[in-house]
Formats: structure tokens, C-alpha cells, sequence
């Protein structure tokens, strides 16, 4: 899943979650109740025949998201998949995102510039070296799960960690 969410212009929304069934080798005849159920999901239930036009860019990253589940990989890597959403829809993309770990427990590779964003959906972090780039140091996040987003922004070892982190990139500048 990238920054952009890459849907078919020219199809629905259920039409572009299609695809990842489609690339995943699921049967048609399967699909519709597939397609049901991440929309359901997603919280886009009454959106599957609208087109990615017609959508908020926190509706097209959901379905896109959706898209991604239908493959059902074994990793889910995350490029940025909020970096063009405003600040609230972010959280609440980040908000979704936890859900949807809790239910699937899938493991997620999200590569994001956000350290607090980082902290608030981890459980480890990876600080990378410019190029070329290689990993540079390791953090290992310690904030209760189930995670609120906002609550664990006020947590003393939150803005601990955020601090050494922020201190190591900038010390590789």
C-alpha cells in the first residue's frame, strides 16, 4: 500500500477491492462475499458502487487498504499509506489500521517520516541511514496495547522514546 492509493479511476470501489481477489487466485463466485465483508470492515458498506472520484482521500486509502487485505498477504507493506492525509484523518487512518491488526494480526512493515506516528503503531522501529540505506538502530516500542493513538501521546515514555529517536536522525544528518 502506497502514498497514493492507486485505484482504478474507471471502476467502483468494490471493483478495485476486487483486484487484490482477483490477483490472489479467489475464485468469482467467492468474491461478492468477500467484497462484502471488507467493506464492512472498512466501514464502507454503503460506498462498494460509488467511484474513487466521488470519495474523501481517507475513503480511497481505506479502500485501497481493502484492496490489500483481499490479497490477504502474509506481510502488509505500508509506504507512507497517510503521508498525504491532513492530520485527523491520519489518526484516524492509524485508528483503523490498530483495528484491523487486532482482528488479522498480520504482520505490517509501515515505512513512514512521522515519528510519532511510527511510535503509536509499533512495536519496533527501524531508524534507516540516508543512502544508501541501511538500518541504523533499532527501538523496541513498551506502550500498552490495545493502543489509543492519542492517549499514548501523553505518556511519559512516549515523548522519552519520540526524543531519542528524533536525537538519533538528527545525529546521522
Amino acid at each position: 500500500m502506497f502514498q497514493r492509493d492507486a485505484l482504478l479511476p474507471w471502476v467502483d470501489v468494490s471493483a478495485n477491492i476486487a483486484v487484490g481477489l482477483e490477483c490472489s487466485g479467489i475464485p468469482k463466485e467467492q468474491h461478492a462475499g468477500r467484497i462484502k465483508a471488507l467493506l464492512e470492515l472498512l466501514g464502507l458498506s454503503e460506498f462498494g458502487h460509488y467511484y474513487p472520484r466521488a470519495l474523501s482521500g481517507g475513503m480511497r486509502q481505506r479502500v485501497a487498504l481493502g484492496r490489500l487485505l483481499a490479497y490477504d498477504p502474509e506481510i502488509m507493506l505500508m509506504d507512507e499509506p497517510f503521508g498525504a492525509l491532513d492530520a485527523q484523518t491520519k489518526i484516524l487512518m492509524g485508528y483503523e489500521l490498530l483495528r484491523i491488526w487486532t482482528d488479522h494480526r498480520k504482520s505490517v512493515v509501515f515505512v513512514t517520516h512521522d515519528i510519532e506516528e511510527a511510535i503509536g503503531l509499533s512495536d519496533r522501529i527501524l531508524v534507516m541511514t540516508s543512502r544508501p540505506g541501511r538500518i541504523k538502530s533499532e527501538y523496541h516500542v513498551d506502550l500498552p496495547r490495545p493502543r489509543d493513538l492519542r492517549g499514548v501521546r501523553k505518556m511519559p515514555a512516549f515523548h522519552q522514546l519520540s526524543e531519542q529517536i528524533w536525537r538519533d536522525i538528527v545525529a546521522g544528518a
